[in-house]
């Protein structure tokens, strides 16, 4: 099965780090919602931090503003991950830079609309 962790993950379920949850469920991932302010999102457990969700992560999906994306790329590049899914909204040519610096395999589109076309 594959994984993935979902950074900005939330429990509106009007907002895109949720509806990320369902679609990458539904896709068949086993998912691990990040969020330092939640205990539980949709019956998941919620992380506090990437450094915190257990094994190795084939996706991580970003649901962040640029200032907080750009904080949290050190510690993507040490948890390691196949891809790093940016959302739009995420993107800036700071977080674009850091992320090719810390040779992270970078993909700039939707991974809503990615899981849910699966």
């Amino acid at each position: 099965m594959p994984t993935v962790a979902i950074i900005g993950a939330s429990a509106d379920r009007n907002k895109f780090g949720n509806k990320s949850i369902h679609a990458h469920l539904k896709a068949g991932y086993e998912v691990f919602p990040v969020n330092p302010k939640e205990e539980t999102i949709e019956g998941l457990k919620c992380y506090k931090s990437i450094l915190d969700v257990p094994g190795h992560l084939d996706r991580i999906s970003l649901y962040l503003p640029p200032p907080v994306a750009v904080k949290v790329l050190d510690d993507i590049a040490k948890k390691g991950c196949k891809e790093l899914w940016a959302n739009p909204g995420v993107e800036s040519a700071e977080f674009m830079t850091k992320a090719q610096a810390l040779k992270l395999n970078a993909i700039y589109a939707c991974s809503y609309m990615d899981a849910a076309g699966r």
